[in-house]
């Protein structure tokens, strides 16, 4: 018997379901990336480093609202995986119809927060008088695609439940050329420079939402999208936002932490600011590939415990930490040898390259550390689990690198003392988390079989 997507994930062999599963995620959380990214690229070859550096600004506020959304995305993940291993095809109806809702009015509220607010918040960044006026301009255009960006993750959060991640891939690529494609168009023939960046990514993100509502809505599976049966249900909006919520605020408070190091190298010289801005996607590049492990780590648990699966819980759990670890550790090395040509992709001023480098190379043997926490979260997402360990972050990881900024960071005022602040935090901070999820294995799968 041929099983779909769905089934596997609760009978089939974990090792090839996960990596499967993973692939075509990474492909498409790499291209989200490239929303951001191709702006950075087209406007560090076309418009210079001035344009770079408030393009470049932006990543962390834009980072601290897209993380937001995603995690409460998580939340619609863990729901309807764990409904849909449980064969509970109402309630994933009721999860699918309310979660819409929810997720575009937060989307609205995110949109019109980033765009009466940012100039408050770049300048309480300390961003540099000759990059704010770019980075507004930049950040008010681009907060329009927020309510699609949320939409976009509601539907790519339903089909990774049900083990389909080749649709969202599918939408994302179409998206991802146009957005390249308009990106070439508004800098280069319309002389837009960051305006025009933005005005891309929103039409873009605008285009991947509307392609997967439509296929949710032609989809005859249990997680099909009817519009005329749209409703806010209380009860299921705070099973989602009880979920969410938290993991939504994880990723927003691990943005926060990062505003506070932008605004530390804010204080550094200009060729400094810019080179940041471009060794920055390798933590982009890096943490996207990474996440579509934790994206499975979460699904799979989140079904197999519908399922009632208690060994292939645990199972997955090692096994898509190995996967991170692993796929960071040779992203690192790669990094290391190959950084200058790397940064050369996004900028070509040479002064800002070497300060680049600086970054990359502290940054490189780091990413790998972050495995075994953040993979750790989502499997502790994925038993239905969000509050302690988003409690475990702020403690042990956040407040840990503001804490960084104001005492080592201060006295030395180098990249090298500022990005070491990282891999300290995330060694912590992995280890408690290890030790909740433990702790909150045994539980939850107290009752279920081996």
């Amino acid at each position: 018997m041929i099983m779909n997507e769905s089934e596997r994930m609760v009978n089939g062999n974990l090792w090839k379901d996960i990596l499967i599963f993973s692939l075509p995620l990474i492909l498409s959380n790499l291209l989200q990336v490239l929303f951001n990214t191709s702006d950075i690229i087209v406007v560090g070859q076309f418009a210079g480093a001035n344009s770079l550096g408030s393009v470049g600004s932006t990543v962390n506020l834009v980072t601290l609202f897209t993380s937001f959304l995603i995690g409460l995305s998580n939340g619609v993940n863990v729901l309807v995986g764990r409904n849909l291993g449980s064969k509970d095809h109402k309630s994933v109806k009721d999860i699918v119809h309310n979660s819409f809702i929810v997720c575009l009015i937060t989307g609205i509220i995110i949109f019109l927060l980033g765009f009466f607010f940012s100039r408050n918040i770049l300048i309480l960044m300390q961003t540099k008088d000759e990059l704010l006026d770019g980075a507004i301009l930049y950040l008010k255009i681009y907060f329009v695609g927020m309510p699609a960006l949320a939409i976009y993750n509601y539907g790519n959060a339903i089909y990774s439940a049900a083990g389909n991640t080749r649709k969202p891939l599918l939408y994302l690529s179409i998206a991802g050329v146009l957005n390249i494609l308009l990106n070439l168009f508004f800098v280069i023939v319309c002389k837009l420079d960051a305006a025009g960046v933005a005005i891309a990514s929103a039409i873009s993100q605008y285009v991947s939402a509307i392609l997967i509502v439509i296929s949710l809505i032609k989809t005859k599976e249990p997680y099909h999208l009817s519009l005329k049966e749209l409703k806010v249900s209380k009860e299921r909006t705070k099973e989602l936002l009880s979920l969410g919520l938290p993991s939504g605020l994880q990723a927003a408070i691990f943005a926060i932490a990062n505003i506070f190091i932008q605004s530390a190298v804010n204080t550094l010289p200009t060729e400094i600011v810019d080179g940041n801005a471009a060794a920055q996607n390798a933590d982009t590049f890096t943490w996207q590939i990474m996440d579509a492990f934790y994206v499975a780590s979460s699904s799979f648990i989140s079904q197999n415990l519908g399922a009632k699966k208690k060994k292939r819980i645990k199972e997955t759990y090692f096994i898509t930490t190995l996967y991170s670890f692993s796929i960071s550790l040779i992203i690192g090395i790669l990094l290391f040898f190959f950084a200058e040509p790397f940064l050369n992709i996004f900028v070509k001023e040479q002064d800002v390259v070497l300060a680049g480098l600086d970054r990359l190379k502290i940054m490189a043997f780091s990413y790998c550390i972050s495995a075994f926490m953040d993979g750790t979260i989502a499997s502790s997402r994925g038993l239905g689990k969000t509050v302690v360990p988003t409690i475990i972050v702020i403690s042990g990881s956040c407040v840990l690198r503001i804490a960084w900024i104001y005492t080592i960071f201060a006295h030395f005022k180098t990249i090298t003392s500022l990005y070491l602040l990282y891999s300290c935090s995330w060694f912590i901070t992995a280890v408690a988390e290890i030790i909740y999820f433990i702790i909150a294995y045994k539980k939850v799968t107290k009752n279920l079989e081996d």
